[in-house]
């Protein structure tokens, strides 16, 4: 192993792509960021141009070879982290995707998720993969890809396309086509993996009508994952580390131990309980997933899944035009004392655990000729922590019970986010010195293959607590706040 050499992050998000480079102790060094366009051709449609993710994935990967260049330093390897669900179908010889990506809060597919509910597939389903049946997950995207792009589903059961995650799309890219290939966790996140027995199922791609030559190679989420094209950047790396986007998050927080949380918040929010070897079937329309595998052995989680966070941020700015930058939002929640009765509900794009609603819709409440910026702001702040506080609730039905939670992601860097999470959830929430946690976590299983650590212990010794938020709140004052939010959510609720 060189000496002091960085590992290389990818980290493809559901609105910009970014590399980072970090050092051996965790610290960032290097981060290059581009934005790329949100595609939404009809209502309920979310999609992505695979090129313009590949574009943004070309340069960011350049700058960040350029700053390693420039800092004389070598690069240990690569690891990737990706959106995930989000559903790529391209050509295995051209390499030119057939459609746009469609996104994971894509909801087109909501008409075929409940004619199998109608018809009693969800059950085994469930068993199998741990997943309801949603248009969230990919099996259902790339379905109505082969029936809507024409002779797609021919050429795919001639075994001339290939699905992937974006993460598999990346990395047959990067691999200049010789690899096609994925990690469980994303795997898990396709409708298609029996998350049991660690395969491919064949029942659930005959329930979903796909044929198996469109899948990856599922492997480790540390393991060899091939070597970049020299001609692609100049030179050839290995890539060894992958991970969806919230295992990655997970993995970065080291949430290694049985019980252990964290919540990223991002476009979405993601709240992660690892669960260790056993399996837990969630009564309260959870999510039971693999967390991580490694040398073979999955580590499961439960997982709650908010779809909207820091997208309804990005709507504040882009579309309300109600502020100009993020980062305004914490001076306009804290010049108010109370929300005011204000209350928004953003279902923009459906509801998602534990209501699982893919029809509602987001609706702003209590409004008063009084409402001004301010309060929308707040509200949309708030909304983020009792859709988390949500989440938490349905594990404590079922039995798993935090007792702090580990928070990372864009948005926790507003200190009266967190501050206001910790109060609605009544528990101690701690941002880390790194809340690049998302990049960091596919840095680590890189850095695991490569050699660079040997075991948990090299990476539980780097995690750094930065701030700790504990409760503020009087506890009738959080049952007023959440009892005015669960009105809100059932005012936009579709059905009973």
């Amino acid at each position: 192993m060189a000496t002091n050499p960085f590992i290389l992050s990818i980290d493809q998000g559901t609105t910009s792509t970014r590399a980072m480079l970090f050092e051996k102790e965790s610290r960032c060094a290097f981060v290059a960021r581009r934005e790329f366009p949100q595609l939404y051709p009809e209502p309920g449609w979310v999609e992505h141009d695979p090129e313009a993710i590949w574009t943004t994935t070309l340069a960011v990967l350049r700058d960040a070879l350029a700053a390693a260049r420039e800092r004389q330093r070598p690069i240990a390897g690569i690891g990737i982290t990706n959106q995930r669900e989000t559903t790529v179908v391209w050509d295995r010889h051209s390499g030119k995707p057939i459609y746009n990506a469609i996104v994971w809060q894509d909801r087109r597919t909501a008409r075929h998720c409940e004619t199998l509910k109608q018809a009693g597939h969800e059950p085994g389903v469930m068993e199998k993969t741990g997943l309801l049946l949603d248009p969230y997950f990919s099996a259902t995207k790339i379905a109505w890809i082969l029936d809507h792009v024409p002779d797609a589903r021919r050429r795919a059961e001639a075994g001339d396309l290939a699905f992937g995650t974006v993460d598999s799309f990346l990395l047959w890219r990067l691999t200049d086509g010789k690899v096609h290939a994925t990690d469980a966790t994303n795997a898990a996140r396709t409708l298609l993996y029996n998350i049991h027995q660690s395969a491919w199922d064949r029942d659930l791609l005959a329930l979903f009508d796909l044929p198996a030559a469109l899948l990856p190679e599922v492997k480790d989420c540390a393991a060899d994952f091939g070597r970049t094209s020299r001609e692609l950047l100049g030179r050839s790396l290995n890539i060894g580390g992958m991970a969806g986007d919230q295992q990655a998050a997970a993995f970065g927080q080291t949430c290694f131990q049985p019980g252990m949380t964290k919540a990223t918040y991002g476009t979405g929010c993601f709240v992660l309980t690892n669960t260790g070897s056993e399996v837990v079937a969630s009564r309260s329309r959870l999510l039971t997933t693999i967390g991580y595998r490694l040398d073979g052995q999955n580590s499961y989680a439960l997982e709650g899944s908010i779809f909207i966070a820091g997208a309804a941020v990005q709507w504040l700015r882009d579309e309300l035009g109600l502020i100009s930058t993020a980062a305004e939002t914490e001076d306009l929640a804290n010049s108010l004392d109370h929300n005011q009765g204000v209350y928004l509900v953003p279902a923009f794009t459906g509801l998602g655990a534990p209501h699982w609603d893919a029809d509602a819709r987001g609706a702003l409440l209590g409004l008063t000729r009084g409402t001004g910026i301010r309060e929308i702001v707040r509200a949309t702040l708030e909304s983020v922590c009792y859709q988390t506080h949500d989440l938490f609730r349905a594990m404590a039905d079922d039995g798993v019970t935090a007792t702090r939670l580990r928070v990372d992601g864009g948005m926790v860097s507003n200190g009266w986010l967190c501050q206001f999470l910790a109060d609605i959830l009544d528990l101690p929430v701690q941002r880390p010195v790194q809340t690049e946690t998302t990049a960091l976590g596919a840095a680590y299983l890189a850095g695991l293959q490569c050699g660079l650590y040997h075991s948990f212990q090299d990476l539980e010794q780097n995690w750094q607590l930065e701030s700790e938020f504990s409760s503020t709140l009087a506890g009738d004052a959080r049952t007023t706040l959440l009892a005015g939010w669960h009105e809100a959510i059932q005012r936009v609720r579709s059905a009973p």
